[in-house]
């Protein structure tokens, strides 16, 4: 064989190799009833935070240590432990998607995506019809 033949199949080997990688580390936007089914799974959870409950985070024990208690779009609630700092402006969020995955009755998140109000309606939700 050629050393151009032996490249082309290293690179082709390398191509499948970060497929296959790709693939696996997916994940699926769900709510708590579905991870709660597949515990081993990573899931995206969109939701809304429960501002009648509280939060607790405290930097001088563990900054990256925050927990909230959040409703699904489904309207479950469940307690989640997030592994990050708490995020600024995160009691102004309207909506929330968790990235991580159920461990017995709380939802573990490594990564939070906030969406606040918007600069363009002077931070006043819109009303809807």
């Amino acid at each position: 064989m050629k050393k151009i033949h032996i490249l082309l199949i290293i690179i082709i080997a390398v191509a499948i190799g970060a497929i296959l990688t790709t693939l696996n580390n997916t994940s699926t936007y769900a709510d708590f009833a579905e991870a709660m089914k597949e515990p081993e799974s990573e899931f995206h959870i969109v939701g809304k935070l429960n501002k009648e409950k509280e939060t607790s985070y405290d930097p001088q024990a563990d900054a990256n240590l925050f927990m909230f208690y959040m409703i699904d779009n489904k309207g479950l609630e469940k307690k989640v432990v997030l592994h990050k700092t708490k995020p600024q402006d995160f009691e102004r969020s309207e909506q929330i998607v968790l990235i991580g995955k159920m461990q017995g009755e709380e939802f573990h998140a490594s990564d939070i995506l906030m969406k606040c109000p918007s600069k363009y309606n002077d931070g006043k939700p819109q009303a809807s019809n």
